[in-house]
């Protein structure tokens, strides 16, 4: 794959204009005829150029500044997160452009495409849900270093050589968790919150149906309740979780946003989390040790994980030629007052 930067001058060689001529269709002046910004429009796209604004308003050949773009702002998660980012940055005297999607791809278009404008040096993102692989390479380009986080998009197969990995152990995590309740003598537990259709979720999932088929538990259809990774949805979903047949007597959430929504739910309901009803989270975010009760989670260190991506992202600026790499990072149970054996019938 050519990794060279496509240039002003190579649509203007291939329309058979001046680059003055291209810059003016990119500034969208009115000079240029219909027909040929119409043609030169047309080469942009077919070369996947990207105007490169930083570029051209400051006329420097390198970039101090990463982007980082995450799916959920309000997920205290990415806050940490983008705070060991940042100081990783910092400390190589980088700066952070921070981009976040709300989980909508099309935002993230949007949010990728003026990123680019600046040139970047390089790009951590945690993918929207529904993302695609092709149609991120598509905005980013071949040439600019990626690190994608915990969210492997679809259709990237192609881009295992050119971009970072770097993901949380969600399967063994999940495992171990729903292993935990097992320990405690339940076997009606569900899975709850995310979107199965998310590579993060899809791999929590596995995790605890291996658990439950290693014990000889059937998962109900019923156990397994989606809803979004917060916990507004969380705490909406609790009705339906305890209309299941038979009721579950504990849950593996997805994150701990969800473990808190529904700790928030049952309380509506009248039911009382770690002492009749047990609830695992995901993440072990500051608010999981002084929730009421104290959240049994999976700890991930996400500013840890913040600092990983970007000295990784700093590697792959130093070093261009390097390849990309797959990184698994460690997850540990922390078991506190949320999780407690079944209620007494």
């Amino acid at each position: 794959m050519n990794a060279r930067r496509i240039t002003i001058a190579d649509i203007a060689r291939a329309c058979g204009v001046s680059r003055a001529t291209v810059s003016l269709v990119l500034r969208d002046s009115p000079l240029p005829s219909q027909s040929t910004r119409e043609r030169v429009q047309a080469e942009i796209k077919r070369q996947g150029y990207v105007y490169n604004r930083a570029a051209a308003n400051l006329r420097q050949r390198t970039s101090s500044s990463v982007a980082l773009i995450i799916n959920d702002l309000s997920n205290p998660y990415f806050a940490e997160f983008a705070s060991g980012v940042d100081e990783a940055l910092g400390s190589d005297h980088y700066v952070t452009l921070l981009g976040s999607t709300g989980e909508s791809v099309e935002r993230q278009q949007h949010v990728l495409a003026s990123l680019m404008e600046h040139n970047p040096a390089g790009i951590i993102l945690s993918p929207a849900e529904g993302s695609d692989g092709e149609g991120l390479h598509r905005i980013i380009g071949a040439h600019t270093p990626v690190l994608v986080f915990n969210r492997e998009p679809p259709h990237a197969h192609w881009a295992s050589s050119h971009w970072d990995y770097l993901a949380l152990d969600n399967r063994h995590g999940a495992r171990i968790a729903t292993e935990h309740l097992l320990q405690q003598g339940h076997r009606r537990i569900a899975f709850f919150g995310g979107h199965a259709n998310s590579s993060s979720c899809r791999e929590r999932r596995d995790g605890y149906n291996q658990a439950m088929s290693a014990a000889g538990v059937t998962v109900e259809p019923a156990w397994m309740r989606e809803s979004a990774p917060t916990r507004l949805a969380a705490a909406e979903q609790t009705r339906a979780l305890l209309a299941s047949d038979p009721v579950p007597t504990a849950a593996v959430c997805y994150n701990d946003a969800v473990a808190l929504g529904l700790m928030l739910g049952l309380a509506a309901h009248g039911r009382r989390p770690g002492h009749d009803f047990a609830i695992t989270g995901f993440d072990d975010i500051p608010e999981a040790a002084v929730s009421l009760p104290p959240l049994t989670t999976l700890a991930t260190d996400p500013r840890a994980r913040g600092r990983q991506a970007a000295e990784r992202i700093l590697e792959r600026v130093h070093d261009p030629d390097a390849g990309g790499t797959r990184t698994i990072a460690p997850v540990r149970l922390v078991v506190r007052a949320s999780t407690c054996p079944p209620a007494a019938t």
